[in-house]
């Protein structure tokens, strides 16, 4: 005997909503398509040839990344923003948390704070990096004029100096990263039932032992997003490195984008070289994701 084929035919009306669907997501997909899958296409084949501004590109095989392999400044680049990555990840998602966490307690002016806590988000890096240059300027920021005040003698050059102006340069993606993230887990928090919380209270649970035991386990992939995404933004890292201290003092704050930009349009342009280098941030941001993803996953 034949067997029947359990699967029904998809009628007119689902047929008709499946195209609709389609058609409205459309235009987003073409936008993908020419502005984002397009570019990573060509950006790959150039990494694989010899370009350079005049010219025409030429195949060159591997020759770039062998070139990426021996190049001191680019390693130089490569490290920087890895210790970057490392620490700027890690206070971004705290002090996202912690905003979080403020955030959902009920007190007075909650929403003109809520407004107040997001404005790094919404204005541009640049901005964020003039403030930080106000801030910390060597001769009349803030930061020194008020150390002067105290009794410090000499004001500090933290914009000319190597650990300090690192510092400066996750401070301000640390306040901008964790102004973008903390409505993220503001969001998860509010959608955690308040009997949950209600029920460890009765157990006799105070709030220290409730965040670490109930909280940040029901949390935890909010957590894992957040690290992927503060981690692909910050190996981005342009605006702080161009902005702030130009990738100085003696190149120590500079960053693998940065290079890449220099590589383009500062230096004698090579654009073949730069996608190869633009290829490697490329598969850095997946391996990163795809580690994030395997340590966050539960399931058996």
């Amino acid at each position: 005997m034949k067997k029947t084929s359990s699967k029904k035919p998809l009628s007119r009306s689902v047929l008709r909503g499946y195209c609709t669907s389609y058609l409205f997501i459309l235009p987003a997909m073409i936008y993908f398509a020419i502005f984002s899958f397009a570019p990573i296409i060509y950006m790959v084949y150039l990494s694989f040839t010899e370009y350079k501004f005049p010219g025409t590109p030429h195949f060159n095989g591997l020759a770039n990344f062998i070139k990426a392999s021996k190049d001191t400044l680019y390693w130089q680049s490569v490290w920087n923003t890895l210790v970057f990555t490392f620490f700027a990840t890690i206070f971004t998602v705290v002090f996202a948390l912690i905003i979080a966490v403020f955030m959902n307690r009920k007190f007075k002016g909650k929403r003109v704070f809520r407004v107040i806590y997001y404005l790094p988000a919404v204005v541009s890096e640049v901005v964020n990096a003039i403030l930080f240059l106000w801030l910390f300027n060597a001769q009349f920021g803030v930061i020194n004029t008020t150390l002067m005040k105290i009794g410090i003698k000499n004001p500090i050059a933290w914009l000319q100096t190597s650990p300090y102006a690192m510092i400066v340069i996750i401070l301000v993606a640390v306040w901008r990263g964790g102004c973008w993230n903390a409505p993220i887990f503001l969001s998860a928090l509010e959608g955690i039932s308040k009997s949950i919380y209600e029920s460890a209270e009765i157990d006799g649970a105070n709030g220290w032992k409730t965040f670490w035991k109930i909280t940040v386990p029901l949390l935890k992939p909010t957590i894992i997003m957040t690290f992927i995404m503060s981690i692909n933004g910050t190996l981005q890292l342009f605006d702080e490195s161009v902005n702030l201290t130009k990738g100085g003092p003696a190149n120590t704050t500079i960053t693998m984008s940065h290079y890449v930009y220099n590589t383009c349009f500062i230096n004698v342009p090579n654009f073949g070289y730069a996608a190869a280098m633009s290829f490697i941030i490329f598969i850095m941001v997946a391996v990163l994701a795809f580690i994030n993803l395997k340590v966050g996953d539960t399931r058996d």
